[in-house]
């Protein structure tokens, strides 16, 4: 008998638990997914493009473009001017040994 029982009450909160996991329309309106921003319409202004195909026009240029040519100017313009204030001081001078034969 007592297994009976064990089992009814299995079965009633099973139940109980299934029902209260089925939302209501309210709730199932609300677990609709919405896009949000990340839609890819509506775009405000003309369209970007590569930086290629308009060099001279940082503004239209796409947004990943202008940080890779941006950081990369700004690399080479550091990198040179490395170069260039750090030209000639080393401390080491190269010695040139020069070795004359004299074939007779």
């Amino acid at each position: 008998m007592a297994a009976w029982t064990g089992a009814a009450r299995q079965v009633v909160n099973l139940a109980r638990l299934s029902y209260s996991k089925t939302p209501s329309t309210a709730q199932a309106a609300s677990l609709i997914h919405r896009r949000g921003l990340a839609g890819g319409g509506g775009h405000h202004g003309p369209p970007k493009v590569n930086f290629w195909q308009d060099p001279l026009s940082p503004s239209k240029w796409k947004e990943e473009h202008f940080v890779i040519v941006s950081l990369t100017g700004w690399g080479l313009l550091f990198y040179g001017g490395y170069k260039f204030f750090t030209k000639g001081k080393n401390g080491k001078k190269e010695e040139v040994n020069m070795v004359l034969y004299h074939v007779s």
